[in-house]
């Protein structure tokens, strides 16, 4: 393999005058692995893999990193994916391998993240013969992923990883599984060079929007006189912050992001009115219901953003719809001007079709729905209660890091739970690709492994994990990789005692029978953090929060656990109920 630049010359020299070399499957995976550019991957070995891993053995271009669970590899190379990207690759073995790997996959699908996934496979000849370690790849992940592979001969492999990158990048993004039989990546052929090019009849997205349904767009955008721009995780996902920025800024309108596309539109702005949805801000969620013409960009109209479909359908609205997926428009929500194509492109084109008409937004209409807006803004439904000194509120803790870190460099992750809702309201982020979290799926452990992937991208940055103590012991294993690969990240653990977010449900709807969301038998985190080789940290005082952190911080070159003992009664407000409308909201313990 490529070892150094003499034996690329002697391979070359070997191969004769075309090029072509007489390779091993594996070899030909790691081959086109350096030709996308792969720089990590993430995996665990295993009898299928072990080929491939003794490729990976004689190469020095790709890091591989040995995680402690299939789950955290998958979960790693997503939050890698999220914050540069850049495609994420996995790579585990057979069987329980592919198993475990599942919920990364599924995690990775619901989010939209660009993927490969390599999995290995019992030999040819054996698949369906319930060999050692067999499962149905295909089958199993067919629901989760955009496409799967299953290569039964080594000639066709190059081609199928080409494909596999490119369906996992273009249009709208997701994961691709490459499932791999043993003796497939034993197998010899001639190699010839990864394909330059690709060509899938059955596969062609659409970027360019439709010239007459922007037009269209265009006259309902500036003839509104109660406007609303709403944008999902696409925007981030198509590299579009900057034109959304630019049309916001343009027209003056309200703007709101999903959980998912937090960071596209920068907080701290006038005109972002919070995220919307069950635990979104007053201002948001009443924007979105009373608006007359609501511009949809890379979202999906999901069941935790606009609450009871009835209920919101109740106010009549002109909605334009912009996404890569024409599966995502109309599908929860009837939309009146449907835009299928790159939200980048579609808003570029949108821009400069303002630009040239002169046409301007009515300046009366839009102040008088400012005048409103301002008025729902006027109730903080962020209110908590700051002078507390007797024990710890999670808000505090997320606002004291948004203080301190909003100058710098920095990416946070979450799990799921109570701890990741405080995150995305205390929080301000005024940059994309700085909030990585599980949304669609919500799926608890990806924390630290997200912080993992996250740390060896940006290696010069900080790198947060806000967890909670029921979340971060799902993939608390990862903290041995942590240390192996030298990835220091800090963990912040709202740690209430509880499994939050289901103690809260339980005390609204079922009157507080808190049926197995108490945890009993906690570990000492301090001291578990220490036996990984890390730094670990009890903060049990409101006034040592602040301190915990800034130490914290200069431990630039350690892996620091902070187990912030928070308080336990506390609950996530505003709250929209199951079945409830989105400007239904519960805004305190006083409307229980």
């Amino acid at each position: 393999m490529e070892i150094t630049k003499a034996e690329m010359a002697s391979a070359a020299a070997a191969s004769g005058s075309n090029g072509v070399q007489d390779l091993r499957g594996a070899e030909i995976l790691v081959k086109a692995l350096q030709a996308e550019g792969v720089k990590y991957i993430w995996g665990y070995p295993g009898g299928a893999v072990l080929h491939i891993y003794d490729a990976f053995y004689k190469q020095d271009t790709i890091q591989h990193v040995l995680v402690r669970h299939e789950q955290a590899a998958v979960h790693a190379a997503d939050g890698y994916a999220r914050a540069t990207g850049e495609v994420g690759v996995a790579l585990v073995t057979s069987g329980p391998g592919v198993t475990n790997a599942v919920t990364g996959i599924a995690t990775a699908y619901m989010d939209s993240i660009p993927m490969v996934i390599v999995t290995g496979q019992v030999p040819t000849a054996a698949i369906g013969l319930d060999a050692f370690q067999e499962c149905d790849t295909v089958g199993i992940t067919r629901p989760v992923v955009k496409h799967n592979f299953l290569v039964k001969d080594v000639r066709d492999l190059a081609m199928v990883m080409k494909k596999a990158f490119h369906i996992a990048r273009s249009g709208r993004p997701g994961p691709v599984v490459v499932d791999i039989p043993k003796d497939v990546s034993f197998n010899k052929t001639a190699y010839s060079g990864y394909p330059s090019s690709i060509e899938m009849r059955s596969y062609n997205p659409v970027r360019k929007g439709h010239g007459g349904q922007i037009r269209k767009a265009l006259q309902l955008l500036l003839s509104a006189k109660r406007p609303y721009i709403y944008t999902g995780g696409g925007v981030l996902m198509a590299n579009a912050s900057n034109e959304l920025r630019a049309l916001v800024d343009m027209l003056g309108y309200p703007c709101t992001n999903t959980l998912m596309g937090l960071g596209a539109y920068p907080a701290t702005d006038p005109k972002f009115l919070g995220m919307l949805g069950m635990h979104g801000t007053i201002e948001a969620n009443n924007a979105m219901q009373h608006c007359d013409v609501l511009l949809a960009v890379g979202a999906r109209f999901d069941d935790r953003v606009i609450g009871n479909p009835k209920h919101f359908a109740q106010n009549e609205r002109k909605i334009i719809h912009i996404d890569i997926d024409p599966s995502s428009i109309s599908k929860r929500v009837k939309v009146d001007i449907p835009i299928v194509g790159d939200v980048r492109d579609v808003l570029t084109e949108l821009l400069a079709m303002i630009r040239e008409s002169g046409l301007k937004p009515d300046a009366q209409a839009l102040a008088s729905w400012w005048e409103s807006i301002d008025g729902w803004r006027k109730r903080d439904c962020l209110s908590y209660d700051r002078s507390s000194r007797d024990v710890i509120k999670p808000q505090r803790v997320i606002e004291t890091l948004w203080n301190m870190t909003r100058d710098a460099d920095a990416y946070i992750t979450s799990d799921v739970g109570q701890h990741q809702m405080w995150a995305a309201q205390y929080y301000k982020f005024n940059e994309p690709r700085r909030w990585i979290n599980s949304g669609g799926l919500g799926t608890m452990g990806v924390g630290i492994p997200y912080a993992m992937g996250i740390k060896l991208a940006k290696p010069d940055s900080e790198v947060y994990c806000v967890t909670g103590e029921g979340s971060v012991q799902m993939c608390i294993q990862e903290l041995s990789t942590c240390l192996q690969y030298n990835t220091p990240i800090k963990i912040v653990a709202l740690n209430n005692r509880y499994l939050g977010m289901v103690r809260q449900w339980q005390e609204l709807d079922y009157e507080g029978r808190y049926s197995h969301s108490y945890m009993d038998a906690l570990p000492n985190f301090v001291k578990l953090a220490e036996a990984y080789g890390h730094v670990g940290m009890l903060i049990e005082r409101p006034q040592d929060v602040e301190a915990a952190l800034h130490e914290a911080r200069k431990l630039k070159d350690r892996t620091v656990f902070m187990d912030f003992r928070t308080d336990p009664t506390e609950n996530v407000f505003p709250m929209v109920k199951a079945g409830k409308g989105i400007t239904e909201m519960l805004l305190g313990s006083e409307d229980l």
